[in-house]
């Protein structure tokens, strides 16, 4: 049965992997540049110590159980968006389409209205048509598009801004 829980630092090998292969084979993140273990466990530190949460999906034991994480943070670091919040979820190629971005993504909207958050945004690359419609069935809607503000793998990116109030 799938859990969606606090990530610890046994996680940090499977986050890594998942980080590094959305890194390396998508758009989904505009980095390059394939991150470390250290890279991840500084992520994670930085993350619990401002008191925004990491999320697993757990499949159970196993060596491959976590199937998926997200978390979210400071959308801009000044006071006057200090009720906003920018997500991010990211899971295996195996899970994807079977729901688990769907509960990590609304584990992190209970997590934000817990904390007394307004807005969670999210920026999202315009080809990325699962995570547009993922957003969209959880009530986000589209505020901008940027059209080539990025740029991976030699080509021009677009991206969407989508927002939910909570």
């Amino acid at each position: 049965m799938l859990k969606i829980r606090p990530a610890i630092e046994a996680d940090l090998p499977t986050i890594l992997e998942i980080y590094n292969d959305a890194v390396l084979n998508s758009t989904a993140i505009w980095i390059e540049t394939p991150a470390d273990l250290d890279d991840r466990r500084a992520w994670l530190a930085a993350r619990t110590s401002a008191g925004f949460p990491v999320l697993v999906a757990d499949s159970g034991p196993g060596k491959a159980s976590v199937l998926g994480y997200g978390s979210f943070g400071e959308f801009r670091a000044y006071e006057g968006f200090r009720y906003t919040v920018e997500h991010s979820v990211y899971v295996t190629e195996e899970a994807q389409g079977r729901g688990v971005g769907k509960m990590l993504l609304r584990a992190l909207i209970e997590e934000a209205r817990g904390m007394g958050k307004r807005v969670m945004v999210g920026a999202i690359d315009a080809s990325n048509y699962a995570s547009l419609a993922l957003h969209e069935t959880m009530g986000f809607e589209e505020t901008g598009r940027m059209p080539g503000v990025g740029e991976k793998f030699g080509k021009r990116l677009d991206m969407v801004l989508v927002q939910l109030v909570l």
